[in-house]
C-alpha cells in the first residue's frame, strides 16, 4: 500500500449509504483526507478509520486540493459548493470531484461557476450500490478535463472503476441517468414479473432460479430479489426518492433532447406512485410492495418464511 504522503490532502463531504465506505476506502488505502458530513456520527465513524474532521465544506477546502461531494440532491450539491460556507470560498481547493447525481444541466452551470472562482471540476457520478461502495467496485462514470480526469483515476483506484466518457460537461451525469434507466425499468419489470409469478402459484425461490439461469437475468433478480425482496428485508440501500429523483432528471434530459422515451416515462409514473404514497424514504426495493397490493398477493421467499416475515 502507498504511504498517505504520496498523496495530496483530499476533502470528502457527504459521509452517507455511499459516501462513507467511499471515504472509508480512501482512508484505508492511504489517502489523507478531511471530511465533513451534517451527521456527526458520520464524521466519527471516519475520524476512527483515519480522517480528519472538518467543521464545514469550506474547512474542507481550506485543507484539500481535491474536494468529492457525494449528495443526495441538487440543494445539497449547490449549498455545499457556493453556500455561504461552501467549497468555492475554500483557500487551497482547487478541483471538485462531484459524485452525485444531479443531470447535466445543474453540472454544467456548476462547472461554469466554479470554473469563474479558478476551481476545476469533474463530473462523477459512481454507479454500483452500498455492497459495492463497500467492496470497492463502483463504476466511477467521469467527464471533464482529461488533464484532471488523469490526476484524479489513481486517487480513487481503491474505489472502483474508472471511466472517462468525454471532456464536455454533464456528460458523465447523462451517461449515469442512461445507466440507472436501464436498471430501474428492468427492476419495475421483474417486480410485475415476479407478482403475477405468486398470483398463479409458482413458488419465488424457484421463478428467482429460472430467471437467472435464463434470458431473464438482471441485476435486479441477481441482487434486488434474493438480498431484499424475497426475504422481506427491504434494505437494499437506496430509497425511494433518490430513485424517483433520478428517473426525472433522466426524462427531463430526454426532452430537452427530444427524445420519447415511453418506458422510461412509465417507470417514472411507477415510482412516482410510490413516492406520494408513503414510500419516498423507503427503501427502491419495497416497490414491489405497491404491486402485490395491487394483485393481492404476496412475494415471499423461503428465507422469509423462515424468519417470520411472511
Amino acid at each position: 500500500m502507498a504511504s498517505a504522503a504520496e498523496f495530496p490532502m483530499l476533502g470528502f463531504i457527504g459521509l452517507g449509504k455511499m459516501g462513507g465506505p467511499i471515504a472509508t476506502r480512501l482512508v484505508q488505502h492511504g489517502r489523507p483526507l478531511t471530511v465533513f458530513d451534517v451527521d456527526p456520527a458520520a464524521v466519527a465513524r471516519l475520524v476512527s478509520a483515519g480522517a480528519v474532521a472538518a467543521a464545514s465544506p469550506r474547512a474542507v477546502a481550506d485543507a484539500a486540493e481535491i474536494v468529492f461531494t457525494c449528495l443526495p440532491s441538487l440543494d445539497a450539491v449547490n449549498l455545499v459548493a457556493q453556500g455561504e460556507d461552501g467549497i468555492c470560498h475554500g483557500r487551497a481547493v482547487k478541483a471538485l470531484v462531484d459524485c452525485s447525481t444531479t443531470g447535466p444541466e445543474f453540472a454544467t452551470a456548476l462547472g461554469a461557476a466554479l470554473a469563474g472562482r479558478g476551481i476545476g471540476m469533474l463530473d462523477s457520478p459512481i454507479s454500483g450500490g452500498v455492497k459495492r461502495a463497500r467492496d470497492g467496485e463502483l463504476s466511477w462514470i467521469v467527464s471533464g478535463p482529461k488533464a484532471l480526469a488523469e490526476r484524479v483515476a489513481p486517487l480513487v483506484e481503491p474505489c472502483g472503476r474508472f471511466f472517462h466518457v468525454g471532456e464536455a460537461p454533464g456528460q458523465a451525469q447523462t451517461m449515469k441517468l442512461l445507466n440507472n434507466l436501464l436498471s430501474n425499468i428492468a427492476t419495475a419489470a421483474t417486480y410485475e414479473a415476479f407478482v403475477m409469478g405468486a398470483k398463479a402459484g409458482l413458488d419465488p425461490d424457484v421463478m428467482l432460479d429460472v430467471v437467472n439461469a435464463s434470458t431473464g437475468v438482471n441485476n435486479c433478480t441477481l441482487n434486488k430479489m434474493p438480498r431484499s425482496v424475497l426475504p422481506r428485508t427491504f434494505d437494499y440501500g437506496s430509497n425511494m426518492e433518490i430513485t424517483y429523483k433520478d428517473i426525472t432528471l433522466c426524462m427531463k434530459e430526454a426532452d430537452r433532447l427530444g427524445v420519447t422515451m415511453l418506458l422510461g416515462n412509465m417507470a417514472r409514473q411507477l415510482w412516482a406512485y410510490g413516492y406520494h404514497h408513503g414510500g419516498a424514504k423507503r427503501d427502491s426495493s419495497s416497490l414491489i410492495t405497491y404491486l402485490e397490493d395491487w394483485a393481492g398477493v404476496k412475494v415471499v421467499g423461503k428465507a422469509a418464511r423462515a424468519a417470520g416475515r411472511g
